[in-house]
């Protein structure tokens, strides 16, 4: 989580010098605390089972393979599919038989994406029958916006070796961009948004909220669905603003934001950020450790990278790997609070566990006192002013991205689907956390490249890649961004049955992958949230769903 904000050198006694940034105070205050949700009645509730039991007919009163697909495709952008898991696998199996030899480029697309977004791996050259004697894609469909829309959608599921997905995204981006002022309402909200950020990178939470008023418009509406989609929305916002209001108070008491002034107050954004990873209300417990676990770490990050000195992260970083109460008597007095709040939440943690559920606390601990270890490297390369190779960075940087750290949380508090060997899974490294940890770092990194070198500030994979292939700044983007492309593929790769660990667990890192293309799409937001941040809290967190 890097910064971007104006340097100031603050000298204090015994020629101390800290760099520091100032960063906004917090945009909400005390608003989700005093915050009086609307309370939904019990006919709302009652009103939404019935719904949903007709919704769950509607599986059963179609065999057009199409129909299917549609309603399948409908009830995911409305984020409704959690309701509807078997239902959904089942119609899946059917739509994996199906040859898809007569269907048109809209059906083709859909299906391949339907069946990829579960893991079925589906070959890309179900698409060469689009293509012309010449390798390109057939001139006809270019007034196909439906067709092109969906095949751009389902060809960034692609994996490495998928060239024809490669050009089916430049094919269908420019085709799109350029037929933009010709559409009409709704399709070209539709558009708009997905050439901003394709479906598989999004967030599931805004894009339902988004995504109902274009469904209202759309010639496939269902009337259940929509109603379904709209109490649903609402109902699920009652129990996050509930959270929240719990999360509210939680940080206000801990009073770290008042005791440590350098560090960002950002708790109603961390919770925002793991609204991203699980927003099901089964997964509540979840969702409010992982919240404060982040917070723990945007704090911690603040310590080493804005105001603390060597020294004094140094004996940070061994207090934790000690991780008793009596290291603190080797601590600088503004860190003792923080560290004994931090293992006092820990084992806070510990006590909202089952018994068979504790050893999981240590797993979280290993990956705290890992992430410690990083970031005072990072802190040396800092004051060393030393500009590390790309690979030392990236190394580095898996763990300082706190993907490691933030995979593991969520499992904490997940139940039964998160098993010892999926914490050791996690513990070591996968490949698919490897991506993750990399998107999150390259992005971050681009974003807030220019604000972090305005002050004394560890070198970036900006630098680290400058220096090491001898290029300016616009290559270095450009290759970087390169391998973010990459690491998507991989991630993507990795999600294909059989998975390592259930496809829940996956998930969660998928999602913390969308979390980085939203929140560092064209700024860092989580720092900086009067931004998109701001419009997105409101909009997920604040205002309902007319009904």
């Amino acid at each position: 989580m890097e910064k971007q904000s104006t340097s100031t050198l603050v000298a204090i006694k015994e020629e101390i010098v800290r760099n520091t940034s100032k960063y906004h105070p917090s945009i909400w205050g005390e608003y989700f605390i005093q915050h009086i949700s609307h309370t939904l009645a019990m006919v709302s509730s009652i009103r939404a089972e019935e719904l949903k039991e007709k919704i769950k007919n509607l599986f059963q009163e179609t065999n057009d393979i199409l129909q299917i697909m549609d309603l399948i495709d409908g009830i995911q952008l409305l984020g409704l599919d959690y309701h509807f898991e078997k239902e959904i696998d089942g119609a899946l199996s059917l739509i994996s038989k199906h040859d898809a030899k007569n269907f048109g480029l809209y059906e083709t697309s859909l299906q391949f994406r339907l069946l990829r977004q579960q893991g079925i791996y589906v070959p890309a050259d179900v698409f060469n029958k689009f293509k012309d004697e010449e390798g390109n894609f057939m001139p006809t469909l270019k007034e196909d916006v439906k067709g092109l829309l969906s095949l751009y959608n389902a060809a960034y599921l692609r994996i490495h070796g998928e060239n024809i997905l490669d050009e089916a995204i430049i094919f269908t981006k420019n085709r799109l961009a350029s037929l933009l002022d010709k559409l009409e309402q709704p399709l070209v909200i539709l558009v708009s948004l997905f050439l901003e950020t394709p479906l598989c990178q999004r967030n599931r939470r805004l894009l339902a909220r988004r995504y109902i008023p274009i469904y209202q418009e759309e010639e496939r509406r269902n009337d259940t669905i929509l109603e379904f989609a709209k109490l649903d929305f609402n109902l699920l916002q009652s129990i996050h603003q509930e959270e929240l209001k719990e999360i509210s108070i939680w940080w206000n008491d801990l009073a770290l934001a008042k005791s440590l002034t350098f560090a960002r107050d950002r708790v109603v954004e961390c919770y925002y950020w793991m609204l991203i990873v699980f927003f099901e209300p089964q997964y509540a417990r979840a969702r409010l450790i992982s919240t404060k676990v982040i917070a723990f770490l945007s704090v911690m990050d603040d310590i080493y990278d804005n105001y603390s000195t060597l020294q004094e992260s140094q004996l940070l970083t061994a207090a934790i790997q000690r991780w008793e109460s009596q290291a603190i008597d080797e601590l600088p007095e503004y860190l003792k609070d923080f560290y004994l709040k931090l293992l006092r939440t820990f084992k806070e943690f510990e006590n909202e566990l089952e018994s068979d559920e504790k050893y999981r606390i240590s797993f979280l601990q290993k990956e705290m006192k890992a992430l410690s270890r990083s970031y005072f490297h990072e802190a040396k390369w800092g004051i060393e002013k030393y500009v590390p190779t790309l690979e030392e960075h990236l190394s580095n940087s898996l763990i300082t991205s706190a993907y490691p750290m933030l995979t593991c949380a969520s499992y904490v508090g997940m139940g039964q689907v998160a098993t010892k060997e999926a914490f050791e899974w996690v513990a070591s490294l996968p490949k698919i956390l490897k991506a993750g940890s990399l998107i999150g770092r390259l992005m971050d990194d681009i974003k807030s490249h220019k604000f972090e070198q305005e002050r004394a500030h560890v070198a970036s994979t900006i630098e680290s890649y400058m220096k090491q292939y001898g290029t300016d700044e616009k290559v270095a983007y450009k290759k970087l961004m390169d391998m973010v492309e990459d690491a998507w593929k991989d991630h993507n790769k990795e999600c294909l049955n059989p998975t390592p660990v259930p496809r829940p667990l996956i998930e969660r890192i998928m999602n913390y992958s969308r979390t980085i293309e939203e929140i560092y799409k064209y700024d860092d937001t989580y720092t900086n949230s009067t931004t998109t941040m701001k419009d997105n809290v409101c909009m997920v967190l604040v205002e309902s769903v007319p009904i």
